[in-house]
Order: C-alpha cells, then sequence, then structure tokens
C-alpha cells in the first residue's frame, strides 16, 4: 500500500469530504482548514474571511487503488473552479478553489490537470484554482465531520449537498465502495 496525502479547497467542505469518503482507495476524508495567517482557527473564525483559510478536505489515500489523476478528476467535478472565492451562495476566500500541494510531483500533476481541462476546453471561464504549498491543517471540529450525510435533513444538506451526491455517484458508481 501506497499511502498519499492531498488537500484540497472546493467550497463548502461538507459534500466534497462526503463524496471522497464514497470512494475506493481513500482511507480517510477530514474537513478542515488550510492556508491561512491564524493559528488554530474555528468555523467561526473562517466564516468570517478574515483568516485567510479555507475550507479544505485532506485526504489519505493509497495511490495503488487510486490515482492522484482520478482524485483531481473527481475534485473538478465537484465545483467550479472558474468561480473566484464562491462556490454558489458561499461567498469569501474561505469557499476558494484550491490544491494544497505536498511535493512537486503533486504541483506539477496538478498544473497538468488544469492544462489539460483548458485545452479540453470543459469549461467557458479560466480555471481560477490556485496551487499552494501545502500548509498546516487544522481538522475541523468534530460536528462537521461526516456532516452531510449525518444531517441530510439539514436545510444546506438536503437542497445542495445531497442532490450533489446523487450527481456524483450516477458519475463516478465504478469507483465507489461497495
Amino acid at each position: 500500500m501506497t499511502t498519499q496525502t492531498i488537500t484540497l479547497a472546493a467550497g463548502c467542505f461538507w459534500c466534497v469530504e462526503a463524496a471522497f469518503n464514497m470512494l475506493k482507495g481513500v482511507q480517510q476524508a477530514t474537513s478542515g482548514y488550510m492556508g491561512g495567517h491564524s493559528v488554530s482557527p474555528s468555523y467561526r473564525d473562517i466564516c468570517s474571511g478574515d483568516t485567510g483559510h479555507a475550507e479544505v478536505v485532506q485526504l489519505e489515500f493509497d495511490a495503488d487503488v487510486i490515482s492522484l489523476q482520478t482524485i483531481f478528476e473527481v475534485f473538478f467535478f465537484l465545483h467550479d473552479p472558474t468561480s473566484l472565492n464562491r462556490q454558489g451562495n458561499d461567498v469569501g476566500t474561505q469557499y476558494r478553489s484550491a490544491i494544497f500541494y505536498a511535493d512537486d510531483i503533486q504541483l506539477e500533476m496538478a498544473k497538468a490537470a488544469i492544462n489539460r481541462l483548458e485545452q479540453q476546453g470543459v469549461y467557458q471561464q479560466p480555471i481560477v484554482t490556485t496551487l499552494e504549498k501545502l500548509a498546516t491543517f487544522y481538522p475541523a471540529e468534530t460536528y462537521h465531520q461526516g456532516y452531510a450525510l449525518a444531517n441530510p435533513q439539514q436545510p444546506y444538506c438536503q437542497f445542495l449537498v445531497l442532490p450533489k451526491l446523487a450527481k456524483f455517484r450516477q458519475q463516478y458508481t465504478t469507483l465507489l465502495k461497495t
């Protein structure tokens, strides 16, 4: 087993975490915060938009089961990488699209994934996903872990997250854990 870690920001972490935790080869997807200037930020802190942190999901995955390329494909499927500091009604730098790379190999693979999407003309607007060096990861509060699946009646989950997860399941059936 070849365990790797990558940290991704794609808007609200509830949906992103739930989707990645469904994939074969993903050992753990953990919601948290990264890329800011304050120490030990809380959800309340980052919601202010003043800490510089993004809502992120840190993935531990078995690269022998799921490739980083596939992880990037899923990442770009789950959000709009052309929307600067915004995903739907969630607005602010904490909702930016970002890949926090651990090494030069991850950086080059991220650049290649973005270039491939741009060359294929997948999006009408330019991709604004930032490529940022891995920084300190602060796990989100316990209640955020597994939030979407534990709270399906919560309005945000009911109307935004669960429909997106249904579309995700349809698109990636072969990659899902059984």
